[in-house]
C-alpha cells in the first residue's frame, strides 16, 4: 500500500476511536444504571481503555507515515518502531480479546458483561463500535503493511505486565467499592478467580501469537527485508 494511502487510512482510524472514545465518555446518563460509571468511570472498563489505546497507536502510525512522506527517515525509525510495538503486544491481542470474549460470555449470559439496562444508556451502533468494529480494524491494520514483532520473550514479558496493572485495578476498585467492574466476577470464589484470570491472560496471549502469526504468514521476507532497510538508514 502506497505511503499516502496508508496516511489516509491511519487518519481517518484514528479520528473514528477518537470519535468512538468521545462518545463513549459523553453518552447521556440521566437514567443511567447505578452500577454503571460510578467509582473509576468509564475507566475501569477494558473496552473502554481499548478505545483509547487504538486512538494512541492510530495517532502514532499516522505520525509515522508523514514522517515517512517528508523523507523524516531518522524520526521515522523511532516512531515505527514505537507503533510496532503497540500494534504488536496491544493493539491486536487487546482489541481481538475484547471482541472475542464480549460476544462468547454476551451470547452465553449478557447479564454477565453487559446488563440490558445498559440498552438505554448505550446506542446499538456505539456498543458495536466498541466490541465488533475493533476486531476487523485490527485485521486490516495486519493487511495493510507488515509490522516488526519484538523477540518472543520481550513481548510476551511486556503483555504480561499490562495485564497484571488492569488486573491490579480490577482488584483495587472491588477493595475500595465491594462491587465488581464486571458482575461475572461475582460468581466466582478467589481461588476460581485467579483461575479466570489465568485463563485470560492465556486466551490473549494465544491472540498475541496468532497475530504474529499471521503477519509473517502475509509478508513472510518482507519483514527481514524491511528489517535489513532501516538498518541500513
Amino acid at each position: 500500500m502506497e505511503i499516502s494511502t496508508l496516511a489516509t487510512y491511519h487518519c481517518l482510524a484514528f479520528v473514528w476511536y477518537f470519535f468512538v472514545a468521545y462518545s463513549i465518555t459523553h453518552v447521556k446518563t440521566e437514567e443511567r444504571p447505578s452500577e454503571v460509571f460510578l467509582y473509576g468511570g468509564q475507566w475501569k472498563y477494558l473496552t473502554v481503555l481499548n478505545l483509547v489505546l487504538q486512538a494512541v497507536f492510530y495517532g502514532v502510525s499516522f505520525l509515522a507515515d508523514v514522517l515517512r512522506l517528508i523523507k523524516k527517515l531518522r524520526c521515522a525509525k523511532c516512531i515505527i518502531s514505537s507503533r510496532d510495538l503497540l500494534f504488536s503486544v496491544l493493539a491486536f491481542p487487546v482489541s481481538t480479546f475484547v471482541c472475542i470474549s464480549f460476544w462468547t460470555l454476551y451470547t452465553y449470559n449478557r447479564e454477565l458483561v453487559y446488563p440490558k439496562s445498559l440498552d438505554g444508556v448505550i446506542p446499538l451502533w456505539l456498543n458495536h463500535a466498541m466490541h465488533t468494529a475493533v476486531l476487523p480494524f485490527a485485521l486490516l491494520e495486519i493487511l495493510a503493511l507488515p509490522h516488526r514483532y519484538p523477540a518472543k520473550k520481550k513481548g510476551l514479558i511486556l503483555l504480561g505486565f499490562v495485564a497484571f496493572l488492569y488486573i491490579s485495578w480490577v482488584l483495587w476498585i472491588y477493595s475500595v467499592t465491594g462491587e465488581w467492574v464486571y458482575p461475572l466476577f461475582a460468581l466466582f470464589n478467589p481461588l476460581g478467580l485467579a483461575a479466570f484470570f489465568a485463563g485470560s491472560l492465556a486466551i490473549i496471549v494465544a491472540f498475541y501469537n496468532f497475530g504474529e502469526f499471521l503477519n509473517r504468514m502475509i509478508w513472510g521476507d518482507s519483514i527481514v527485508i524491511l528489517d535489513h532497510k532501516w538498518k541500513g538508514k
